[in-house]
């Protein structure tokens, strides 16, 4: 009896959970497997294929977010791909300044669920209608669909989260509203399929990651908002 409850418990801590909003894609998936495997059976197993790659592009793990009420995080599963000074959206209201902007990029098979870099209000939500272009390009920033955060922490500062669709990300999903309180690494939304996420620093606040390095939402510090950590250098080992 031991035994068989020690074996459900690792069973239960084994399982990733779903995110509700790939259910329907899941249980839609399992219907057409099912007829067309009344047509020809052999499209059943293709059908419960991809519905099983609907279930893994929509996991939803568990993740444990450092302490520290200054911290930044990856609001993304993914490989950053650029940190460069760049000019936020204008719908944030950052001013027209570059700010040095850190970009993650998600392919097909990396968690979707997006999270919060950093705690704080949001005072400003924003959806953007645009493009579907590479979310690899560097235009992409600016000429994609995008859904922009304008987080403002206890201390006043001031933070740009923007969730961009890729090439075939169709469809952006917000979680939260606009004078939301949220906890850096809380579930603020996802992306639909392949996409892009860029987190605007304050000025001063230098990254502690690199281009190449591979992130996880909710768990990677981007950044210290105390300032007082030197950016950090890369080398490959």
């Amino acid at each position: 009896m031991r035994l068989l409850e020690h074996l459900g418990e690792n069973l239960r801590q084994a399982a990733v959970p779903i995110h509700r909003d790939g259910w329907p894609f899941i249980a839609g998936g399992l219907v057409a497997a099912v007829l067309l495997g009344l047509l020809f059976a052999p499209l059943f197993w293709l059908g419960l294929l991809v519905t099983g790659w609907m279930a893994y592009f929509f996991r939803d793990p568990p993740r444990v977010t450092p302490e520290g009420d200054d911290l930044v995080v990856s609001p993304a599963d993914g490989v950053i791909q650029a940190i460069a000074a760049r000019r936020p959206p204008p719908e944030l209201g950052l001013g027209e300044a570059p700010r040095t902007c850190i970009s993650v990029f998600l392919n097909i098979f990396d968690v979707h669920v997006n999270r919060a870099p950093v705690g704080g209000r949001i005072t400003r939500l924003a959806y953007h209608p645009g493009k579907f272009l590479n979310a690899a390009q560097d235009k992409a920033s600016e000429d994609n669909e995008r859904q922009s955060f304008r987080i403002e922490t206890p201390t006043g500062d001031v933070y740009g989260f923007v969730q961009i669709a890729g090439l075939i990300a169709r469809r952006i999903v917000c979680a939260v509203r606009q004078g939301d309180v949220v906890a850096a690494g809380q579930r603020v939304g996802l992306i639909r399929f392949g996409s892009r996420c860029d987190v605007y620093l304050p000025d001063g606040c230098a990254p502690l990651v690199a281009v190449g390095q591979r992130a996880i939402a909710g768990e990677t510090v981007f950044a210290d908002g105390r300032r007082n950590q030197p950016p950090r250098g890369w080398r490959r080992s």
